[in-house]
């Protein structure tokens, strides 16, 4: 079952002189359920790639069908549609909104999609990143690990099959970063999602069982993982 299949996918950012082609004829196939670890030198459009998987970017050319659904064929709305219900996002930064305690949060991308239990799922997802006693905590009082968990359990609270990641443990001391990283990959187990991470640490691509390797746009090398 195929998960990601992109076909000759270009995309261009900037304008005028400053314009610079970033991806250039990447084809790439990921199947339902595989880990894959997108690495490579800074620049080397690995960011950019994932970002169009999750139709957060639109290539210029080319085609990417995620989960069955060709994202060119959907607008702005419908492709918001789709992440609400299909795609999980974590990024380097957190992201979260200041304001809003750890389980508004959580609850908001919910009650934005309509659903009905948002806080009872939104309360489910930080326990099973171990963040019940941090609840009503806002993110300048957490720490930076207890700030992406609140990150990870909004990502998956979207039941997501897809979960991506940008650089997950890129903020984080190593100890804390190995913690995420073993909550990330338990719980996409567990949920049978797939999942693609950008990183530039050789340790949390290893633990994927497929790494992806770009370099100046192109999909240089693709390895599995060893047995």
């Amino acid at each position: 079952m195929t998960a990601i299949e992109l076909r000759g996918v270009n995309l261009a950012l900037g304008k005028g002189p400053a314009r610079t082609h970033i991806l250039k004829d990447v084809n790439l196939h990921i199947e339902r359920g595989e880990t894959v670890g997108m690495v490579g030198p800074s620049g080397s459009g690995k960011s950019t790639l994932l970002m169009t998987l999750a139709g957060l970017e639109r290539p210029d050319s080319g085609t990417i069908r995620v989960l069955g659904q060709d994202l060119g064929a959907l607008d702005e709305d419908g492709l918001a549609r789709f992440r609400g219900r299909h795609v999980g996002v974590v990024f380097q930064s957190f992201h979260l909104i200041p304001t809003m305690t750890a389980l508004e949060n959580v609850a908001t991308p919910l009650e934005l999609a309509g659903a009905a239990d948002a806080f009872e799922r939104a309360r489910a997802e930080l326990a099973a990143v171990g963040l019940s006693h941090r609840l009503d905590h806002h993110p300048a009082q957490l720490s930076g690990g207890e700030q992406q968990r609140v990150a990870l359990a909004r990502a998956l609270s979207v039941r997501p099959e897809l979960l991506v990641a940008d650089e997950p443990t890129g903020n984080l001391d190593e100890a804390t970063g190995r913690q995420v990283a073993d909550m990330l990959f338990a719980e996409t187990a567990k949920r049978g999602a797939t999942l693609v991470l950008v990183t530039h640490d050789p340790a949390l691509a290893d633990r994927c069982a497929r790494t992806v390797r770009l370099r100046s746009g192109h999909v240089e090398t693709e390895s599995e993982a060893a047995a």
